[in-house]
């Protein structure tokens, strides 16, 4: 089992200079090799900010996508960007921000690899171990339409076989290139967890416990069989600056952590709108949870002192051997980050990499 105690869920916040060179690019202003070196730039500050404050697991800061879901948009053709259902996130005075989603309107193709070039070129500047971070399935089940998507996909089973076959082939790739731990984000689940949201899918003649039978079986196909390698899950209740969509503990998703094939469940559990740890009973005796208690979201620094006593309090449904610490989520979902500030996330990262440090020692 990897002892990797101090973990990142993914994004970062993206420098200003790099979001400039982004519109530049996408404006015509930009050269493709230009707009390159930029980025790398960008990664090479997110690997040393990563490095610097002393954490087990990095990534490239998902700085090479508009979003974290935007490896699969940009790869695979098939989609219209923007032409999907709008999706409301909202804080915690109510206030509101409408994302507009992709969708499929044709046969998916996949253009190039969604995330070989993300892991090539962190592999090869840092000796520390390197994330990769893929949709799920079941997130990318929201990218379609009955009506959109029809005249591509008849149904949303033949899109997703697609999907799924795409990610596989994806999951190969990085294997064979020598990644270790691949992430898969699924913050979907979130409506599985949140009561309204279970409520309206009963409503419209779904029913969300077999929802979830269907998220879990497209996880574990995309998983595969990789001996060596490390699959991790991660949950959140949604994060476009600093907003959220769903709240709930995670008892009505309890079996995904019994079947599916994931080694470690990153889990958002920042506030009360994650519930408490006692789902976390329903984890296997040969699995990791890494809690998500630090927050992206806002400002303000958490207590170590509380952070341990959650810790300890999580000890009592997992043991210690298999915790480990990370902030709930990613500081940048999509290319506008959360409402902190640079400082404010290298703070944050040093806490996880402080407190996991004085919990277990020295990974």
């Amino acid at each position: 089992m990897r002892s990797w105690r101090s973990d990142v869920v993914g994004s970062l916040l993206r420098p200003e200079y790099l979001k400039e060179a982004r519109r530049r690019h996408e404006a015509g202003e930009l050269s493709p090799a230009e707009f390159k070196r930029i980025e790398d730039r960008a990664v090479d500050g997110a690997i040393a900010l990563q490095e610097g404050v002393g954490l087990d697991v990095i990534t490239d800061g998902e700085f090479r996508r508009y979003a974290f879901y935007g490896h699969l948009v940009d790869s695979v053709e098939g989609f219209d960007k923007f032409g999907g259902w709008a999706m409301p996130f909202r804080d915690d005075e109510g206030r509101e921000h409408v994302v507009r989603r992709p969708v499929v309107v044709d046969r998916l193709k996949r253009r190039r690899p969604m995330a070989a070039e993300e892991f090539i070129y962190l592999r090869g500047r840092t000796d520390r171990q390197a994330k990769v971070t893929l949709i799920s399935a079941q997130q990318a089940a929201a990218y379609y339409d009955p009506e959109k998507s029809k005249g591509a996909y008849p149904t949303i089973d033949a899109y997703l076989a697609d999907v799924v076959d795409i990610l596989r082939q994806e999951v190969a790739e990085l294997v064979r290139l020598g990644c270790t731990y691949i992430q898969v984000d699924a913050p979907q689940y979130a409506a599985l967890i949140d009561p309204e949201i279970r409520e309206g899918y009963r409503q419209r003649g779904n029913d969300p416990d077999r929802l979830l039978d269907q998220c879990i079986e497209l996880d574990n196909a995309v998983i595969g069989d990789h001996p060596g390698v490390v699959f991790g899950l991660h949950l959140c209740r949604g994060n476009n600056q600093s907003r959220y969509y769903a709240s709930g503990g995670y008892e009505p998703v309890a079996r995904v952590f019994e079947r599916t094939r994931f080694h470690r469940f990153l889990l958002e559990y920042d506030d009360a709108r994650s519930g408490s740890f006692e789902p976390l009973q329903h984890v296997p005796e040969d699995r990791v949870v890494v809690l998500g208690l630090v927050t992206s979201k806002k400002p303000e620094l958490e207590s170590k002192d509380l952070l341990k006593r959650r810790i300890e309090e999580a000890s009592r449904y997992v043991p210690m051997e298999r915790l480990a610490l990370s902030t709930q989520c990613g500081f940048a979902s999509t290319e506008e980050g959360n409402l902190v500030t640079p400082m404010d996330q290298e703070a944050k990262l040093r806490l996880v990499a402080e407190t996991a440090r004085e919990m277990w020692g020295d990974s």
